[in-house]
């Protein structure tokens, strides 16, 4: 190198740090969903993931895409796809950890489901695109339960921690990974519409085999060893479970057309299929596909809120360490106030997506046990899953902006969560649909309103402008609106009110009182960065620092 190059007022790289200490509320959080047990692992597993080697293993799995091979040498069809062995490694290491199966592992109660969410939380941090046949794997299970018999077979290969990439049928496999299958060309979120249909082999109905002929115009994960999909029954549409192999060890007739170029989540594959007389069995009610399969997609809607939470907090995390670091006229970037007023707000809204996540995930946990929770689950998924992963790429945009240039180049792990960051607002339903299904929640189920009215009563009283707010909520909820139009509006009311509660009771004083000045009060503009003066936001920067 010349002597010219010596480099001056760079950060150092971000690498061996406590990915659980750098959130501030993630062990308060897991202790008081009943999750105190796994925290141990959750900081083990977070310094694994920020080794240097875990780090690249995101870069490589991202750089190096997924393949199709539809055919072999020889013209016969295979329908594979091939992945750089950094893809491997972290799905070995999400499935050695349980992420795809530890509610499962453990009785209601026992707080799976929150110490599950607490690990993908940090592990989607690293690498967000394998989370996704990890989520669908873990949420297959209780539709899988529909037909114990298939629950038999299938069940014990999912709760398995042995990841298996081999390309067979699944009695030969030490572990299985599942995926999905909804949307068709014509339809999109309309599955209704759907033209795949389903004939009966053997008389038809629930645990029968049927052979499946149609299309998928987006399949999560095509590499998966067996697939929930819906299909037109001679009864409706139904929900069927397909396997790559047939009982008789041969290939199943689901043919990969292509992969999706897709703006991001390039690590992960997605396809169109096309199903040529494919073997499935049915599981659930004929007729009653949507009502089945949307029980796998409630629990990928939470995964959704949860890898969402976690782009948020990574963009931050990077955002503070490089303005911890980095000199600008005079002085560290994290010291000039016009910085200290975005990187606050920016932890103000992480703050809330964590408190959403993990709240939302112990309703998950204890649903089957109080119906209190299980209301609170139904009403709070969907508002959860609107704001959190909207508000995502606002906030990777503006932490990514802090790190200026150097943000904008593949080097830094910045414009690959912005790519991420849309996903979310978009998989198992966008905004629109996941707004009206809140509608939906309020006109057939308004136990669940009062179950949320309940909840939120427990945080009034201590401050006007949160009862202000949580009147506001419920009025708008029970008042005489035009409830599809207000849809949005509706949602956004009452994460406002449900996240200042938890915001409220579980946040730090110096983080309540500045979302409650701007988002309650008012007093904020229309960009991040417009808190008022006044506030002490070394109380809500300081906490989030990463440390070795």
């Amino acid at each position: 190198m010349g002597d010219t190059h010596e480099v001056l007022n760079q950060p150092p790289p971000l690498v061996d740090y406590d990915l659980v200490g750098a959130d501030p509320l993630i062990r308060q959080a897991m202790t008081r969903e009943g999750a105190a047990w796994a925290i141990e692992q959750a900081e083990s597993l977070g310094r694994r993931l920020t080794s240097s080697e875990v780090i690249e293993w995101g870069f490589q799995a991202n750089r190096y895409e997924p393949e199709l091979l539809t055919h072999d040498q020889y013209g016969h069809r295979i329908d594979r796809v091939t992945f750089h062995p950094a893809w491997h490694s972290l799905m070995e290491l999400a499935v050695s950890n349980g992420l795809h199966s530890l509610p499962w592992e453990l009785a209601p109660g026992e707080g799976g489901h929150p110490a599950r969410t607490a690990l993908a939380f940090l592990t989607s941090q690293i690498e967000a695109g394998h989370f996704c046949p990890i989520s669908m794997t873990c949420s297959a299970v209780p539709i899988l339960r529909h037909q114990p018999a298939v629950a038999a077979e299938w069940e014990p290969l999912i709760l398995s921690r042995s990841y298996d990439p081999d390309f067979g049928p699944a009695s030969k496999k030490s572990g299985v990974i599942m995926g999905m299958g909804m949307t068709e060309k014509q339809g999109g979120s309309d599955v209704r519409t759907n033209t795949t249909t389903a004939v009966p082999l053997n008389g038809g109905g629930p645990g029968e085999e049927y052979s499946i002929t149609g299309h998928k115009w987006f399949m999560s994960a095509p590499m998966s060893d067996a697939f929930a999909v819906l299909a037109q029954a001679p009864g409706g549409l139904s929900c069927f479970l397909l396997p790559r192999f047939t009982p008789d060890g041969g290939l199943n007739r689901i043919l990969i057309q292509r992969l999706k170029d897709k703006l991001g989540n390039r690590s992960n594959a997605s396809a169109e299929i096309e199903f040529d007389g494919a073997w499935g069995e049915m599981v659930g009610e004929e007729g009653r596909g949507v009502s089945t399969i949307m029980e796998m997609v409630s629990g990928t809607r939470l995964d959704c809120i949860t890898g969402s939470a976690g782009l948020m907090r990574q963009a931050v995390t990077q955002a503070i360490h490089h303005t911890v670091h980095r000199e600008s006229f005079g002085s560290r970037l994290i010291e000039k106030p016009a910085m200290r007023n975005v990187l606050a707000d920016l932890e103000i809204e992480t703050e809330l997506a964590v408190l959403l996540m993990m709240r939302i995930s112990g309703s998950f946990d204890r649903a089957s046990l109080d119906e209190h929770e299980a209301l609170i689950k139904r009403i709070l998924t969907p508002v959860g899953k609107y704001w959190v992963t909207k508000r995502c790429t606002e906030v990777v945009h503006e932490a990514t902006e802090c790190l200026g240039g150097n943000g904008f180049v593949e080097d830094s792990i910045m414009p690959r969560l912005f790519r991420e960051s849309p996903l979310n607002a978009i998989w198992e339903g966008s905004g629109n649909v996941v707004a009206l299904d809140l509608v939906r929640v309020m006109t057939k189920e308004p136990y669940a309103v009062e179950a949320l009215r309940q909840e939120l009563e427990t945080a009034r009283g201590a401050d006007r402008r949160l009862d202000r707010a949580i009147e506001a909520a419920m009025d708008m909820v029970t008042g005489p609106i035009d409830a599809e139009h207000e849809a949005r509006r509706l949602a956004e009311a009452l994460v406002i009110a449900a996240g200042g509660a938890l915001l409220a009771q579980h946040g730090d004083p110096e983080i309540w009182e500045a979302f409650a000045v701007s988002r309650l009060d008012g007093d904020w503009g229309n960009m991040f960065g417009t808190l008022p003066t006044g506030l002490d936001l070394d109380a809500v920067i300081e906490p989030a620092i990463p440390g070795v």
